[in-house]
């Protein structure tokens, strides 16, 4: 059985940040997922690596850093790098809309921000219904996805955060956007 929750923006003061809401997931047999969408394509991201959901907001762009870096923003004075990932996947860029989001999520004890189209609900999903991923061979975001979700008629890629950056990556874009440790 699957029980759906539709994710919920709380309007904070001043700014209109999304704040995701939490459940404990009964049972070890649950995984809790929440879904966005990247193009027309359905993704999920482990809700428990997801620390906020945000609305669009002005994002500094940062020289030399890799094609996929949007830049960086400063959330409540911290700096977050921002990935969008429609060019981290190859897809071509559209412009942002009112659905787009940063979803802020942590990557190797690092937070850091990702562009989606849209976020679209927090699932909760038996793991049985999560199958390895095929062997894709060179596609486009075929090395980030952990597995691939089964809900009814729907699909979903469940994206592995730690295939998302590789450590030499990640030492690249924490040198363009002035991270690293101690940061």
């Amino acid at each position: 059985m699957i029980v759906e929750e539709k994710v919920e923006a709380q309007q904070g003061q001043g700014g209109g940040a999304g704040v995701l809401t939490r459940e404990a997931v009964a049972g070890d047999d649950l995984r809790q997922l929440v879904t966005c969408l990247i193009g027309r394509e359905e993704f999920a991201l482990d809700v428990l690596s997801v620390q906020e959901i945000n609305r669009m907001v002005e994002i500094t762009r940062v020289p030399k850093a890799p094609a996929y870096v949007e830049g960086v923003i400063n959330l409540r004075g911290r700096i977050i790098p921002v990935l969008d990932l429609r060019r981290r996947f190859g897809l071509p860029p559209v412009e942002k809309s009112d659905n787009s989001r940063i979803m802020v999520v942590l990557v190797r004890q690092r937070m850091v921000g990702l562009i989606v189209d849209e976020v679209v609900e927090v699932l909760r999903v038996p793991k049985s219904s999560i199958e390895p991923p095929p062997s894709f061979g060179s596609s486009a975001g075929a090395e980030f996805t952990q597995g691939i979700g089964r809900i009814d008629d729907r699909l979903l890629i469940v994206l592995d955060l730690n295939r998302l950056l590789m450590p030499n990556e990640q030492a690249t874009m924490d040198a363009a956007t002035g991270q690293g440790a101690g940061h």
